[in-house]
């Protein structure tokens, strides 16, 4: 019967020792320097390498019971909203792509409130009430980091952009570039 023959998925190779040639003696000063295992050095090289230009900065809620980390410029650009969820909450935010965004803990003391369209996932801690990031209505396939809730020594400059969110599909629809925020 016709068709395209269905192709199996080929396993990925089992991984063996990795021959670093001159650099193996490097590679082991490196891991012996810092106490890492070989997967969090090879974590650490691929991090500065994929995320060329970008920090990493940590944070989290009052009570630290959510942690996250997040790639990100040290020059920030943050969005002040003025639809009624934002101004309630004081909800200033800068976007970022999913795939630089980590959740390191707390996951299970997150609760979500959404209205209106339901898009935007407002995400805050059980525990103390704090909303350290969200899934923006502009970005479903992102986060908004809110600035004030990193952590100290990392961010080096905020601009703030005011975003007419009582007018929310007009400023979306003007905006130039919010939509691709949450683009790699």
């Amino acid at each position: 019967a016709g068709g395209t023959p269905a192709r199996a998925e080929a396993e990925p190779p089992a991984l063996g020792p990795i021959d670093l040639g001159a650099q193996s003696g490097r590679w082991a000063a490196f891991q012996e320097r810092h106490r890492l295992s070989c997967e969090e050095a090879a974590r650490l090289l691929l991090d500065a390498y994929e995320y060329r230009g970008l920090v990493k900065h940590t944070g989290g809620c009052h009570c630290g019971a959510v942690r996250f980390e997040v790639w990100a410029s040290a020059d920030l650009h943050v969005f002040n909203c003025n639809c009624s969820i934002c101004t309630k909450k004081q909800n200033r935010h800068f976007i970022v792509p999913a795939s630089r965004f980590k959740l390191l803990k707390g996951a299970d003391n997150l609760t979500t409130y959404t209205f209106n369209t339901h898009r935007a996932q407002h995400t805050f801690c059980k525990t103390c009430g704090v909303q350290s990031f969200y899934t923006p209505r502009s970005n479903p396939d992102g986060y908004g980091i809110a600035p004030h809730c990193l952590d100290d020594g990392t961010v080096q400059t905020i601009i703030t952009e005011d975003i007419n969110g009582k007018e929310w599909e007009k400023a979306v629809r003007e905006h130039k570039t919010i939509r691709d925020m949450s683009k790699p």
